[in-house]
């Protein structure tokens, strides 16, 4: 708990008035009275409105109350009435603190120390608060990166890829579309909830599909569970594709579910080489071109945050075989 008064107050006092009315203020500060604190010391300010000591007390009096704005006001005046005493940058550093203005409160405590600078009790809020400074930056930083999920943009190159394959057909543009929708709504997801479903989205054809029938996701928790499992949903995956007239789809499956196939324990040309993370995938399956990816997942300050999508060479470790019949360009 900060304390106010200390033997290091400079100046006289104005009077046996102002002494006693201090004394009894650091009492009932010292008990935690902290309004009786800050009135008593405002007594004593009327008697002696030029002791930077009175103010000095009342800030810490101010900031145990959370009355930061009067606090720091206090804290400034410490500073006009005796700048190179080290108590009033210390004050205002704290209620800067208290106030989550880091920067300055660094300022602040860096300029104390300069007036005393074998304070260990200054050289220990500028190590927490620098600690502070830097992580507030990086919760900004990843909250940031949580909210502004932009996946057109990482799948730039693929959108290229796309339109050189199909530039002259306007379904590619849909495909894509469908593609970064649902890519981003399973990010969304694991950033709110920590999880995906396993499941399979399908861009359904606008005239051909029975929408009464087929639906636009299939879900598909218990597909890698084992071999047999895995085979029967393939079937049943490809065989819906063909019947619902898709002209693409795309898989979702978180890793932690996957007892078969384990994709990233293949040895040789399908070692994986992407790290132990928890994450999720996404395989995107078209008639004239298969992508897969590996979204990772990390804790930052307690937040969970999707890493950018690593993509990951389909031959290798695909989830499941081809879904549609392939034709070329």
């Amino acid at each position: 708990m900060a304390e106010a008064g200390g033997s290091d107050k400079p100046g006289a006092s104005a009077g046996g008035g102002v002494e006693s009315l201090k004394d009894k203020g650091n009492e009932h500060f010292k008990a935690g009275n902290y309004l009786k604190a800050a009135a008593l010391y405002t007594q004593a300010i009327k008697q002696d409105p030029n002791n930077p000591t009175l103010y000095s007390n009342r800030a810490a009096a101010f900031l145990q109350l959370v009355k930061l704005s009067k606090a720091l006001a206090d804290a400034e005046t410490t500073i006009k009435l005796n700048p190179q005493w080290e108590k009033g940058y210390f004050r205002k550093g704290c209620i800067l603190e208290a106030m989550e203005q880091y920067d300055d409160a660094l300022a602040a405590f860096q300029t104390a120390l300069q007036y005393n600078s074998q304070s260990t009790e200054v050289s220990r809020k500028i190590k927490r608060i620098s600690q502070l400074a830097r992580d507030k930056k990086r919760a900004q930083e990843v909250e940031k990166m949580r909210s502004n999920v932009d996946m057109a943009r990482q799948l730039d190159k693929l959108k290229s890829e796309m339109s050189g394959k199909r530039g002259s057909e306007e379904c590619w543009e849909d495909m894509f579309a469908f593609l970064v929708e649902t890519m981003e709504t399973a990010i969304k997801s694991w950033h709110e909830t920590s999880k995906v479903e396993a499941r399979v989205y399908f861009l359904l054809d606008k005239e051909k599909t029975d929408t009464e029938k087929y639906a636009p996701a299939v879900n598909i928790d218990k597909a890698f569970e084992s071999p047999h499992t895995h085979s029967s949903c393939f079937s049943f995956l490809r065989q819906y594709a063909e019947d619902s007239f898709s002209r693409a789809a795309c898989l979702v499956t978180p890793k932690s579910i996957m007892s078969y196939p384990q994709v990233w324990k293949g040895q040789g040309s399908r070692k994986w080489k992407h790290g132990q993370h928890d994450g999720f995938f996404v395989q995107f399956e078209t008639p004239f071109l298969r992508k897969l990816w590996f979204i990772p997942s990390s804790s930052e300050l307690g937040q969970t945050l999707c890493r950018d999508p690593e993509d990951l060479d389909i031959g290798a470790h695909e989830l499941i075989p081809r879904l549609f019949k392939q034709y070329n360009s």
